[in-house]
């Protein structure tokens, strides 16, 4: 009997799987011709101004948003997990020394795979789910710590201690600053981390669920996360979107500077997004945030995104191009004091959350995702030449 009548052809999909449906979640959706996006029921901006980051991270965990006595006992929980086991701390100088260009994101791996070994994970498919949702809390919580780290070994400076009494915004910024968080900058941080928690079927969201398909425990599925998000098409790069305000200057240059990018059809970083066709809201948020601080910067800023957009509707009519997330979270960790090779390090310690969310989700599906990839190569069988 022919293949054809025995195996079903496979379907001609988008490069990319651009809008092709691989699985159902309750974990939240990106509605990119609203500028919309949502975790679980709620509006994710809406939580961002509302809400804590532990809240957050307990709604994508448990489906709930907590009560009064249910956050403050769910932020202690994950306090008391922010300290590391000794061999992995002991491990940090040597992994920093070795990722003295690469920077934290990149000792981030071999951190988590060292810490899944030290804390004995083992296999989603092996483990039930309370074993799993703590395998994942652990990570979740240690990860500031480790990020924050390495970046202070990679200047020479020791690493400064979580501390259980602040939230974990605020230890963030401690550890990062070896000072005493300021409350402003701490609530514009938290803003910022609680918007990008999670944010659709990602490369690295995705990346984290196929691994998780397999059966491999959640520290394994995570680095692949990171490494899935280190790749400079998907992690984003807040600290370029403030290269661009550098290399423009002045608001005199403005306009000859974009106009050229735009008629040599390169990208403008900070804006685009593959599937928002209206304003981002992550940076609609981001820029009134940015506007609370005001200064220079600031205005600077906003008199580019409205250059650009003008500029664009001039030279390419009908064409669609916004401030994403990038543009205006650069501008809100410049002015809360953050380094530049950090930002994307602190973007991936609250995506942590939306990952582990999804490899939960994912390990109760014992079904491994195993696409097919259509063959165009030489027809064979193709006779072997002898020697």
């Amino acid at each position: 009997m022919p293949a054809s009548q025995t195996e079903p052809s496979p379907l001609a999909v988008p490069r990319g799987l651009a809008g092709v449906i691989v699985t159902d979640t309750a974990l939240g959706d990106v509605r990119g011709r609203e500028g919309f996006y949502h975790y679980r029921q709620y509006s994710a901006i809406e939580l961002a101004q509302r809400r804590s980051f532990e809240d957050v991270w307990y709604l994508m965990f448990h489906g709930e948003l907590p009560g009064r006595a249910e956050s403050t006992a769910f932020a202690a929980r994950t306090a008391g997990l922010r300290r590391l086991p000794p061999d992995v701390r002991e491990a940090l100088p040597a992994i920093a020394r070795a990722g003295a260009v690469s920077g934290p994101l990149a000792g981030l791996r071999t951190a988590l795979s060292l810490l899944g070994a030290s804390a004995g994970f083992r296999p989603v498919y092996d483990i039930g789910a309370d074993r799993r949702g703590q395998d994942a809390l652990a990570v979740c919580a240690a990860v500031p710590t480790v990020l924050t780290s390495l970046y202070r070994l990679g200047q020479g400076l020791e690493p400064v201690e979580p501390r259980d009494d602040l939230p974990f915004a605020a230890n963030y910024l401690h550890m990062l600053t070896g000072e005493e968080p300021d409350a402003a900058r701490t609530a514009a941080v938290e803003r910022y981390l609680v918007s990008t928690v999670d944010h659709g079927f990602n490369a690295s969201t995705f990346t984290a669920r196929v691994i998780a398909s397999t059966g491999a425990d959640v520290a394994a599925c995570l680095v692949g996360a990171v490494g899935a998000l280190s790749g400079p098409l998907h992690g984003g790069a807040p600290s370029r979107a403030l290269d661009t305000l550098d290399a423009i200057g002045t608001p005199d240059r403005i306009d000859g500077w974009i106009r050229q990018r735009v008629l040599a059809g390169e990208r403008i970083m900070g804006f685009g997004h593959p599937v928002y066709r209206t304003e981002d809201p992550r940076s609609r948020m981001l820029r009134s945030v940015a506007q609370s601080f005001g200064g220079p910067l600031v205005d600077f800023a906003v008199e580019v995104e409205r250059r650009v957009e003008a500029i664009l509707a001039e030279l390419k009519p009908g064409r669609e191009l916004h401030t994403n997330v990038e543009f205006y979270a650069g501008v809100v960790m410049e002015l809360c004091g953050l380094p530049r090779e950090m930002f994307t390090p602190t973007f991936c310690a609250a995506r942590m959350v939306g990952w582990s969310a999804n490899i939960l989700e994912q390990a109760d599906d014992s079904k491994i995702i195993r696409p097919a990839a259509r063959y165009v190569g030489t027809p064979p069988p193709h006779p072997v030449p002898p020697l």
